[in-house]
């Protein structure tokens, strides 16, 4: 009796964001909420240098997903009621997978 084994390797879905001055940062997309009104992403930032991933702080990085002309663009949240509703919301789905410090 021969025994099929699935081989199913992890793929995360990664992103890369740009800041102001053009500098370049991987991310991996945990979850994504949507409400009525927009999208938003909970991404996890990524190193090439192990050392850098035991220095990071471990959070969360959250964006607001907006459209224009057919591509996608990230937003940073500026709203801080929007902001911690959101927060909530990805920490409680997140929790049961993560250790979440909730300060």
């Amino acid at each position: 009796m021969s025994e099929n084994i699935k081989n199913e390797e992890y793929n995360p879905d990664i992103v890369t964001l740009s800041d102001d001055e053009g500098k370049e940062y991987n991310f991996e997309i945990l979850d994504a909420i949507e409400t009525d009104t927009a999208r938003y992403l909970a991404l996890l930032p990524q190193y090439d240098d192990p050392q850098a991933m035991l220095d990071d702080s471990g959070e969360l990085v959250i964006v607001k997903v907006g459209e224009e002309n057919g591509e996608e663009f990230f937003y940073e949240i500026e709203d801080d009621d929007e902001y911690e509703t959101i927060a909530d919301a990805f920490v409680d789905r997140l929790q049961d997978l993560f250790e979440i410090d909730e300060k």
